[in-house]
């Protein structure tokens, strides 16, 4: 029995461990869902760039977004067969330790069976009972055959019980080699799609090279339009800095209402609407290779998000409108003050808002701009916190 009690005590462990398992899992699954559901939106955009018969830039940005969301997709099949392979070696151990378990309690119950059956030949149990010598001798073999039978019970019982508890395992154990063996199937399907992307890559950037000297004057004008925009929202700071210095100690000093705001914005971190309904990344924060032209660095203060044709831009959080702009390239930019805090939206076609505005979170200010020559449709968005440029998908919701 101590044997059972040794494989009871695994299977709570084992129990346990299961419990964590299942919600590894199921982050996994909705992880993936959502990267699915990300590749099926890149793959609406692409199509929508592919009606040109030029091949574009925004066409390879949003293909390189799909390799490294296939990618993604991959790492979590692959984790997700790591975890399901611990989980059936688990089970392959409790099984092989119950069978063994359970062979040795048929044994022992066998012989039990067979002495009993032996002993009831020589003389009954009355016989056994009415040969005692006393009556306190008579009392403890009745308690004796009593005890004798309960424990020929039990050891049944603790039989059946493991050989239940055995064919549910070799279900589960069943079921997971099943499912190991579908993600195995989709794991070489994704890595075979994940090889088409990376032709249809390199037969975009083969095409686009021959297309370089207009691929130089697009950066060197979006450079120049960059450029602008950041000495206006360093304009701005230098104005809000003049207007919230304390005149008697000479220190910046925010107003009561705008440093709640700040703290609320800073306290939302990671949790922001994002400024489109639907949208993906396709440049990130910071600098980057250029995807086509080699040996060009590329320093993005915000982040580019497509998104579908006529898309609404939403703000991200409560905030005052600090200035609508038209910008040449840029074409109308909007930006919001959130106390220390500043979220700027570039690339609006119509602008909803006017300056001095008060805003809500996920309040509609206008609408994104369509490049029709090329078929994108990209904002671009930043955030800033005093007078420097921060990554904007940290403060996103995931």
């Amino acid at each position: 029995m101590k044997r059972l009690k040794y494989i009871i005590l695994i299977f709570v462990v084992f129990l346990s461990a299961s419990h964590i398992f299942a919600q590894s899992k199921s982050e996994l699954e909705k992880k993936k869902n959502k990267t699915q559901q990300d590749i099926n939106y890149t793959n609406k955009l692409l199509k929508e760039t592919q009606k040109t018969q030029k091949e574009s830039y925004n066409n390879l940005l949003l293909i390189n977004k799909n390799i490294e969301l296939r990618r993604s997709i991959i790492n979590d099949i692959s984790y997700e067969i790591k975890l399901i392979n611990g989980k059936i070696a688990d089970i392959e151990l409790i099984i092989s330790i119950m069978e063994e378990d359970l062979e040795n309690l048929k044994t022992h119950y066998a012989n039990m069976i067979r002495v009993a059956w032996k002993n009831t030949n020589k003389y009954n149990n009355i016989m056994f009972i009415l040969a005692s010598e006393d009556f306190n001798q008579a009392y403890l073999r009745l308690k004796y055959m009593q005890q004798l039978a309960n424990y020929r019970n039990k050891q049944f019982k603790a039989i059946t019980a493991l050989t239940d508890i055995l064919a549910i395992q070799k279900t589960k154990l069943t079921d997971l080699k099943n499912k190991n063996n579908n993600l195995l199937t989709e794991q070489r399907n994704e890595e075979r799609t994940l090889k088409n992307d990376q032709v249809k890559q390199e037969s975009t950037i083969k095409k686009l090279k021959a297309q370089e000297s207009d691929l130089k004057k697009k950066l060197q004008q979006q450079q120049k339009q960059m450029a602008d925009l950041q000495r206006e929202i360093e304009r701005i700071i230098r104005e809000e800095a003049k207007r919230n210095t304390n005149v008697t100690t000479g220190k910046f000093e925010l107003t009561p209402e705008a440093k709640l705001v700040g703290t609320n914005f800073e306290k939302n971190k990671g949790k922001l609407p994002w400024p489109v309904e639907r949208g993906v990344i396709v440049s990130g924060f910071g600098k980057q290779k250029h995807p086509v032209l080699a040996n060009i660095e590329i320093d993005n203060r915000g982040i580019d998000i497509s998104t579908t044709v006529g898309a609404s831009i939403r703000a991200v959080f409560d905030g005052d409108v600090k200035q609508v702009l038209a910008m040449p390239g840029m074409q109308n930019v909007v930006i919001i003050m959130h106390g220390e805090y500043m979220s700027v939206y570039s690339h609006l076609e119509t602008v909803l808002v006017s300056k001095g505005d008060k805003v809500l979170a996920k309040q509609v200010i206008g609408k994104v701009y369509t490049d029709k020559t090329e078929n994108k449709t990209i904002l671009h968005f930043e955030v800033w916190k005093s007078t420097a440029a921060v990554n904007p998908t940290y403060w996103l919701s995931k």
